[in-house]
């Protein structure tokens, strides 16, 4: 995962990254309060037994410190490799959607309307938050085509799009929370149109997991 980068220091001591620490740390602790708008550079000093200036001088703005702190929670994660196309998607989504699951309701929105005004926060806001789990989505279904589980005619962006959206759009909106039943459901429903042998998948996945069945069984 993208995690961008405190701005670099010029002269003066070598920078201390036990205070990078403690300032992520306490950005993240007055997100998960208060959410996105009322978190201000004070208080995270505060917290951090920092002050202002030190922020200033790693990160250039609210915005960048918030997406590094964002960075840092989600990590780097791993998607799974078992060679079961339907496995590998439902856990796989089912990682982000945790991972996005963790940060306050107040957050996404409006740090993606804060950032997108300015062409480099924006990228910031998509490299951190929006391409990874688009990128780790694109590499299973790769997985998958290469299996010969998929149609050979299939619109790839499209259908990361779709996959992606599991992941983006009750985070983004925060309107409703995405469970693992509804991650299952969505993905077999897709794969129901995008498969080169649906039977054959489900058949596999049952194989995999000892599951009796799945929730789509549509041939």
């Amino acid at each position: 995962m993208s995690d961008p980068q405190p701005a670099p220091v010029r002269g003066g001591r070598p920078r201390d990254p036990q205070i990078d620490a403690a300032v992520l740390a306490a950005t993240l602790a007055v997100l998960d309060e208060s959410g996105y708008r009322r978190l201000t550079l004070e208080e995270v000093a505060r917290r951090a037994e920092s002050t202002k200036p030190a922020i200033y001088r790693r990160w250039p703005n609210r915005q960048g410190l918030v997406l590094a702190a964002l960075a840092a929670r989600l990590g780097e994660q791993q998607v799974p490799d078992t060679g079961c196309t339907i496995c590998d998607l439902n856990e796989g989504i089912a990682v982000f959607v945790g991972a996005f699951r963790r940060i306050h309701p107040d957050v996404l929105g409006p740090l993606l309307a804060d950032c997108s005004a300015d062409t480099g926060l924006r990228e910031g806001f998509m490299a951190t938050l929006f391409e990874p789990p688009r990128a780790a989505v694109a590499q299973m279904l790769d997985r998958a085509a290469a299996r010969g589980d998929l149609r050979e005619d299939l619109d790839r962006d499209l259908i990361l799009d779709m996959l992606g959206s599991l992941v983006h759009y009750r985070a983004l909106f925060g309107h409703a929370p995405t469970t693992e039943d509804e991650i299952e459901r969505a993905v077999e429903a897709l794969l129901g149109g995008i498969a080169a042998d649906y039977p054959a998948l489900i058949e596999h996945s049952r194989q995999v997991t000892g599951a009796p069945g799945l929730h789509n069984t549509h041939p």
